[in-house]
């Protein structure tokens, strides 16, 4: 390795005691490639292999807490009978050295309308188009699905895995709960900035509580937020600043923050020309690990990254189209790191038929080369 890329090989000592090899994370990526009960399938165990050897820490794709929380093709923890395929897939994950996580999930009103029943926060509608007007949620759900990411994040510890993320970015239901826009409610769980930050809290006390009863080592527990929305009403920087206050007291181990573009500027709720993840990183960086991710593709950019004082830098679709993309940067090889796909590459790169499709029905998601 050449000596300017050390800093992105220096291993990170978490608080707990968990020590991460290095300073890079495999972002959660969807791969639709679970069997329709949401056991793991032996693709996914083939694609998360493929990807095991470099990263500090793998985030697995989301993890569904309850029967009707998540999508076709989406792997679950919501039943013990799905604990052998866990097993197998946290086993597959830790082979070289990386710590496992699983993210936890419920979609809420992200759910197609074809699913049977939706719920969230309030009776809104997602703006985006064609999305179905959810239902919202009873106090006995609300108290329900709480439990469900408890139980979640025991099968997680039973299953070996070294810590849980819980997912409350990109629209799910936990950002659903902290969103003006999403949560309309007038009760406990919403009307003021407090009020919708109960129910993520309530989750995190909750898993808390389980690592604390079934943990025999050392166990993450992370969360997923992304800083801002475009809607209005909608989470704003300031908003999230808050939460992130509360965040850093909770107990957490890292606090991972969604982005498109690492360096991506406030949109509202600031006056402030930093970037967002420099702005969280400043409050809260010394209480709490925060996890950068998007748009890094090459060893300067993760090295430009952590020069910015963010301790963890997440890659997505670079570890999806370049799984060795920490070994190039260790044997001096940085120059011969993938940055497109082609057709022919399914096999080597290991991706399932399922997120296969998706690359190519998705113009400009990857860089594809025909």
């Amino acid at each position: 390795m050449k000596a300017r890329y050390h800093p992105i090989a220096e291993p990170l000592h978490l608080a707990n005691g968990l020590q991460l090899k290095n300073r890079i994370v495999m972002a959660p990526m969807t791969h639709s490639a679970s069997h329709p009960d949401g056991s793991v399938s032996d693709a996914e165990i083939k694609y998360y292999a493929r990807r095991a050897k470099g990263a500090g820490m793998i985030v697995t794709a989301g993890a569904t807490v309850t029967l009707k929380g998540g999508f076709p093709g989406q792997f679950a923890a919501d039943r013990d009978e799905l604990l052998p395929g866990l097993k197998r897939l946290a086993r597959t994950l830790k082979a070289d050295g990386a710590k496992a996580v699983l993210q936890l999930v419920h979609a809420g009103r992200k759910l197609p309308p074809s699913c049977s029943e939706v719920i969230s926060a309030s009776a809104v509608a997602d703006e985006k188009q064609g999305a179905s007007v959810p239902r919202e949620a009873t106090e006995a759900e609300i108290v329900a699905i709480i439990e469900a990411f408890g139980n979640a994040a025991r099968r997680a510890i039973l299953a070996g895995f070294d810590g849980v993320e819980l997912h409350g970015a990109n629209g799910f239901l936990l950002q659903q709960f902290f969103s003006p826009h999403a949560n309309r409610r007038n009760d406990s769980w919403g009307g003021t900035l407090e009020k919708r930050m109960a129910f993520p809290l309530a989750v995190i006390e909750t898993v808390k509580r389980v690592v604390k009863q079934y943990a025999e080592q050392p166990f993450l527990i992370g969360y997923r937020l992304s800083p801002e929305e475009p809607e209005t009403p909608g989470i704003t920087m300031a908003d999230t600043l808050q939460f992130c206050d509360v965040l850093a007291a909770s107990g957490l181990d890292y606090l991972h923050v969604s982005l498109n573009d690492f360096w991506s500027l406030p949109r509202r709720g600031v006056t402030d020309e930093r970037s967002r993840i420099t702005i969280i990183e400043r409050r809260i960086g010394h209480r709490l690990p925060v996890i950068g991710v998007g748009g890094i593709h090459s060893a300067e950019d993760a090295l430009l990254a952590l020069q910015s004082g963010v301790p963890l830098i997440a890659l997505g679709r670079e570890l999806i189209m370049e799984p060795d993309w920490l070994e190039k940067i260790a044997e001096g090889r940085e120059e011969e790191i993938r940055t497109t796909i082609k057709l022919g590459d399914q096999e080597a790169l290991a991706i399932p038929d399922s997120l296969w499709k998706s690359i190519w029905a998705m113009p400009g998601w990857f860089p594809l080369e025909v």
